[in-house]
């Protein structure tokens, strides 16, 4: 097994959020077969098993977000405009 640099225990918390998060969308689209309620409980269930269970969940740092201006030069270069 290979281990990535940056890792560490994911919480019960992330875990929980993750799974409720999965339960009720699939990608960015809503699903409509499990209501928000539903989706915590069972969450919060799966999380407590799989924690009788021993598993243990990594987790990434989390990525940078994302730069959303529209400037296309890249830092530390000179401009080249006249």
């Amino acid at each position: 097994m290979s281990v990535l640099p940056g890792l560490r225990p994911a919480t019960s918390e992330e875990i929980g959020e993750s799974l409720s998060y999965a339960l009720r969308y699939d990608g960015r689209k809503r699903v409509h077969h499990a209501d928000e309620l539903m989706a915590k409980i069972t969450a919060e269930r799966l999380v407590r098993h799989l924690e009788r269970c021993g598993f243990v969940l990594m987790k990434r740092p989390d990525a940078a977000a994302p730069s959303t201006t529209p400037h296309t030069e890249r830092p530390g270069r000179e401009p080249t405009g006249p």
